[in-house]
């Protein structure tokens, strides 16, 4: 039963997106242009390699074209081969020479130029594209796919956990936490509002295995007083983010969760997952990591503490 669960959270995070909702943006000017380098660097492998074959096999589909403009300018070439000329076109770019076939005139040798000129400079961005997207430092920071509401120490407390996936350490860790939500200014606006929520430990020296974010829900704290409908009903998105330096690479690495309205599971606890050996070792199962269990005391006055009940 438990590696059934296990599986299926996996397979429900893996359906999850930790990119932020798409939105869609009404304007009347076009995307900027220099955003397709950016696009090129956040697309898919599978995709940036398509992109990178296409305009590969255009370029010289288009020299190949411009070189049979002029019957006799490639040596030892079929008379209007464009075969030849496309493969021409395809030594030329990648300074192969094999000797077999040549520029004879002098318009076959500007566009030799040419295509030499272009063909390293592509090959110098495709070359820098892939080189950028290897040497990228990525957090792989797992987070629990709900948050609870339980008392912690004798106070209603929004809990939820991370885990570094990685067999490394981030150092000195931080963790922001955040609640967006609906709300109405008082000259009547409706505005989508951010506010700060305050953890027990927002800094660890050390992230190696599991945290426990935990914020207290007290006067402060913007979820007092608030139930579960209030949350629905202002369309209420808690926004976790951890931000460290990856002691492998030595470079800033960050991990971003949501937490819906509907994600946040009222008078649970996180499952435990730690236990100790009898010979001193402790472990951890992650397969209980997504886990919650029932609380033993609800919180009292959590969410709505005018309504207090034993």
């Amino acid at each position: 039963m438990a590696a059934r669960r296990s599986s299926r959270a996996r397979r429900t995070a893996r359906r999850r997106p930790s990119a932020a909702p798409a939105v869609e943006r009404i304007t009347t000017r076009g995307d900027w242009p220099l955003d397709f380098y950016h696009r090129l660097l956040t697309t898919p492998w599978r995709r940036l390699f398509v992109v990178l074959a296409i305009a590969y096999i255009a370029f010289n589909l288009v020299f190949a074209g411009l070189y049979l403009l002029q019957p006799g300018a490639i040596a030892n070439a079929r008379p209007r081969s464009f075969t030849d000329a496309f493969f021409f076109s395809v030594q030329t770019m990648a300074t192969i020479g094999y000797g077999e076939m040549r520029p004879v005139t002098l318009y076959a040798n500007l566009l030799v130029t040419v295509e030499v000129l272009l063909g390293m400079t592509g090959l110098a961005v495709a070359s820098g594209l892939v080189f950028a997207r290897f040497s990228r430092p990525t957090a792989r920071v797992m987070f629990s796919k709900v948050a609870v509401i339980t008392n912690q120490d004798g106070v209603p407390s929004l809990m939820f956990r991370a885990a570094n996936q990685r067999r490394n350490e981030i150092l000195e860790a931080q963790v922001t936490v955040m609640l967006l939500r609906d709300e109405v200014s008082s000259e009547g606006v409706e505005m989508r509002r951010f506010h700060d929520m305050v953890v027990s430990r927002p800094h660890t020296p050390m992230f190696a295995l599991t945290w426990t974010v935990i914020h207290p829900i007290d006067k402060e704290s913007p979820l007092y007083g608030l139930s579960r409908e209030d949350l629905a009903a202002a369309h209420a998105q808690i926004v976790a983010s951890i931000v460290g330096i990856d002691e492998t690479f030595s470079q800033t690495v960050y991990a971003r969760h949501d937490y819906d309205a509907g994600d946040i599971h009222w008078n649970r606890r996180l499952a435990d997952i730690l236990s100790r050996a009898e010979d001193g070792r402790r472990s951890i199962d992650y397969r209980r990591f997504h886990d919650t269990v029932e609380a033993s005391d609800s919180p009292r006055g959590a969410a709505t503490p005018r309504k207090v009940k034993a």
